[in-house]
Parts: C-alpha cells; sequence; structure tokens
C-alpha cells in the first residue's frame, strides 16, 4: 500500500479507535440508563456509589480520582445523591476543608436493588468472563498509555 493510500485509509471514520470507544461507550452507557432509570439513578451516580459501597466513606477528592472526574464534576452528583438520601457528606472535624462522603441507610440499601445490574450489563456485552477480563486490561492499557503521552502536566510527550 503506497503512503497516499495509508493516508486516506487512516482517515476512515472506521479506522478512528476513537470514534470505535465513543461508539462502544454510548452504546453500554445507553444499556444501562434504563436499568438505573427505574432505580432513580444515573449512570455518573451508580460509579459514585460502587466506589463507596467498594471502599466505605471517601473524601470528595478520592471520588474523584478514583472516577477521573474533577471537583466540579462531582460536587453536583453528590449533591443529588444527597438529595435522594443515598448518601451524606461530612466535614472532617480534624480539618474543615475535608469533606469525605458516607452512605445512608438508604445507600447501603441501594446495593442490594441493583444487583442485576452487572449480570444485564454482562448479557449485552456479549462476552464471557475471559473476553471481559481482556477487554478491561486492554482498556486500562490503553488509559494508562494515553496519560503517559499527555504527560503530568497535560501537554504530550510526542517528539
Amino acid at each position: 500500500m503506497s503512503t497516499d493510500e495509508s493516508a486516506e485509509t487512516d482517515l476512515l471514520l472506521d479506522e478512528q479507535a476513537c470514534f470505535a470507544l465513543y461508539s462502544a461507550s454510548r452504546a453500554v452507557t445507553d444499556v444501562y440508563r434504563p436499568l438505573l432509570a427505574e432505580l432513580g439513578l444515573t449512570y455518573p451516580q451508580y460509579l459514585v456509589l460502587l466506589v463507596l459501597w467498594e471502599s466505605g466513606p471517601r473524601t470528595v477528592r478520592d471520588v474523584g480520582t478514583a472516577l477521573s472526574l474533577d471537583y466540579g464534576t462531582v460536587s453536583p452528583l453528590l449533591k443529588r445523591l444527597e438529595g435522594a438520601g443515598l448518601v451524606e457528606r461530612r466535614r472532617d472535624p480534624r480539618d474543615e476543608r475535608t469533606v469525605t462522603v458516607h452512605l445512608t441507610e438508604a445507600g447501603h440499601d441501594m446495593r442490594t436493588r441493583v444487583t442485576h445490574v452487572p449480570r444485564t450489563i454482562g448479557c449485552a456485552l456479549g462476552l464471557d468472563d475471559r473476553a471481559r477480563h481482556e477487554l478491561i486490561v486492554l482498556l486500562r492499557t490503553l488509559t494508562a498509555s494515553t496519560l503517559a503521552f499527555r504527560g503530568v502536566d497535560g501537554t504530550s510527550t510526542a517528539s
């Protein structure tokens, strides 16, 4: 294949990894939407709850870090979850600047109401456990590579 042909192929939509990832992400999120809507949750709210179910009370900063979200995105999510009675934000008495997020009893109870979600998503993905695990490893590798490529300060390290 000539360089000109390669350049043309490189610019086809079907050859764009970013578009394939974007399309897959939207498709999977669209499966989550009705499952979570019947529980009064959005997908990002579900992710916050997963973090708290896994590790208990966390600072707002830790929740954001776990989800790769900034404070300006996490704070409204927590406010809505708090309004729904699922979480409670508390100031750390040792450091008033630090806010810790705690599950309420209703937040703990929600965990039993969402146990069907991972199984349903697993069926929608059409992957067995091994293939699903391989996909997760591949996506984590991709994430780490792109973060390294951007560099710590967000600038490209490419030459």
